[in-house]
């Protein structure tokens, strides 16, 4: 049996400016299992391509289909961001709540989990990461790096079936890193992932493929 096709970009189109496309017809498929690695240049597009996947950006043409659905509008993709989480590439961008534990508790409350099983969920994601103890630390104060897991910490605590991983290793030590690659590769969840740590990428990949000119072709 062929593995679930989970998100779908179909000839995806996009542009900032509209003298000066991003996307050009780029098509995508993430499959379950999956730990695909998007490469390219700096301004590419990979960063607006994971965007345009969970709706925080529209396409001006094309498709996109995510859990068997076709999403169109907003509230089309109220259940893609809940099932495929996105890792931001600058932490501060994900993470505004006083403490550590409130900004990982964050996501479970919204799904409708009770305080308590929040806070369970959200001690439990915080030790898998490595950030055991963290919850009371005050959330600006903490390293570069130490921002980055618990931003991986409020996605995973959403229990999500897709990661989106922008630049996962900014910020991190080498032994912060590696042990990183080793918890991704012990998740079961399909995974894209946007690098220029070629290092940590090729441990991780089962798939590449390469953003250029506009579209996306195997690497």
């Amino acid at each position: 049996m062929s593995e679930a096709l989970l998100l779908q970009l179909e000839s995806v189109c996009f542009a900032y400016d509209a003298e000066r496309p991003v996307l050009r017809g780029a098509s995508l498929a993430l499959r379950s299992g999956e730990r695909l690695v998007i490469e390219g240049p700096n301004g590419a597009g990979k960063t607006t391509l994971l965007h345009l996947t969970v709706g925080l950006l529209r396409p001006a043409a094309g498709r996109i289909i995510a859990f068997g659905r076709e999403r169109r509008h907003e509230r089309d993709f109220h259940e893609v961001r809940a099932r495929a989480g996105l890792l931001f590439q600058d932490a501060d961008d994900q993470l505004f709540c006083p403490t550590v534990l409130e900004d990982v508790a964050f996501g479970p409350l919204n799904l409708g989990r009770t305080p308590v099983h929040a806070r369970e969920i959200a001690e439990a994601t915080l030790a898998a990461v490595g950030l055991h103890g963290f919850g009371a630390r005050i959330t600006h104060r903490l390293s570069g790096g130490e921002k980055r897991l618990v931003t991986l910490a409020c996605v995973l605590a959403m229990r999500p079936d897709a990661l989106l991983l922008d630049e996962p290793t900014t910020g991190l030590d080498e032994g912060a890193e590696a042990a990183l690659a080793r918890l991704l590769l012990e998740l079961p969840q399909a995974m894209l992932i946007v690098s220029h740590d070629r290092a940590f990428c090729n441990r991780l990949a089962t798939r590449r493929v390469m953003l250029r000119d506009g579209r996306l072709e195997d690497a």
